[in-house]
């Protein structure tokens, strides 16, 4: 592991620093716009409407510092949380077995994931195109299209609940959400397990050189089928969240929100070529396009033009991300 990619695992990064610097910008800008974006009940709203993001950033950090990429994640989380609805209203149960649901079929549908790519050994960006289209269309021909609104008031009543409660100066209640809640405990799991577990430092060897990776011993496709159904296991949980959230389940709900998580990780910092990336980046992130789309909508800008820019804030991000590693890919030769 060369010393660049052993400082980007003690923390700090130039990337890093400059997100956090475009978060206080933005946001001091917006907030001079408009008063009310610095309140506690914006700072609320924004993470629990980020929830959903934030959990599938946090799996695709893990998978793209694994030297893996997942294409298919959205798709996971729409058959998760269709699943999930459809069995609740049709047998009822409580919270606990809907977050079991969602739980086993994330995990079950990103060990298939990693079982084409171990076996076919087929680059894992198209093992996972393939296994996008594949999991939608099974989802589409399956549920005919079907929308899923009637779910049980236990449900609902649960989207509802606030961990800790504030009052408003007209005496109506707001709080911190059960969505922002399971996302901070994904964020603490994520975190302490890269940081501070032997698991979490193999997967950042696999990344930054799977050869040495496995002439030291560590098994690749054991590596691969944790990073691959840990993703899985947040994507079912980011469709139970979204569920939560709008109280509704439709087949094509989430269809293009994989920019949006891409864009994310990689302004954290997190490298495509793997090997390289922190939860901190990855939060700042998540805050500062919750930040963006936020203060595009305060201007009143088409919401059109929010692909528009998080496209090129891929772009610019996986460029800055290129120079920083010691240039950009097809001018560097292999180290």
């Amino acid at each position: 592991m060369t010393i660049r990619r052993a400082k980007w695992l003690r923390g700090g990064s130039t990337q890093e620093l400059g997100v956090a610097c475009a978060i206080l910008i933005l946001g001091a800008v917006i907030s001079v716009a408009n008063p009310e974006f610095l309140t506690l009940e914006n700072a609320l709203e924004l993470v629990s409407n980020y929830a959903f993001v934030g959990i599938l950033a946090a799996g695709l950090l893990v998978v793209l510092v694994s030297g893996e990429i997942d294409i298919s994640f959205i798709a996971i989380a729409t058959v998760a949380q269709y699943l999930m609805a459809a069995s609740i209203v049709r047998w009822g149960g409580n919270i606990a077995m809907a977050f079991a649901i969602a739980a086993t079929v994330g995990v079950t549908l990103g060990v298939v994931n990693a079982s084409v790519i171990s076996l076919l050994r087929i680059p894992s960006i198209v093992a996972t195109i393939a296994t996008l289209n594949i999991f939608y269309g099974l989802l589409i021909f399956f549920a005919s299209g079907r929308w899923i609104y009637n779910l049980p008031a236990w449900f609902r009543d649960f989207g509802q609940w606030k961990a800790l409660q504030f009052q408003r100066a007209d005496g109506t209640a707001f709080g911190i959400s059960v969505m922002a809640v399971v996302l901070m405990i994904v964020v603490v799991v994520t975190a302490g397990f890269l940081r501070y577990t032997m698991l979490g430092r193999s997967v950042y060897a696999t990344g930054g050189n799977p050869v040495a990776a496995q002439r030291v011993g560590l098994d690749v496709v054991k590596i691969r089928l944790f990073v691959y159904g840990y993703m899985g296991l947040l994507a079912g949980l980011a469709g139970l969240v979204h569920t939560l959230d709008v109280q509704t389940v439709a087949p094509n709900a989430l269809v293009g929100k994989e920019l949006g998580v891409f864009a994310a990780v990689v302004l954290g910092g997190c490298q495509l070529t793997g090997g390289v990336g922190t939860v901190r980046g990855t939060v700042l992130g998540v805050a500062l396009l919750a930040i963006l789309s936020n203060g595009l909508t305060l201007a009143r800008v088409p919401a059109a033009w929010y692909q528009v820019v998080i496209g090129l804030v891929v772009l610019v991000s996986v460029t800055l991300g290129a120079y920083q590693a010691g240039g950009p890919t097809w001018t560097r030769t292999n180290r």
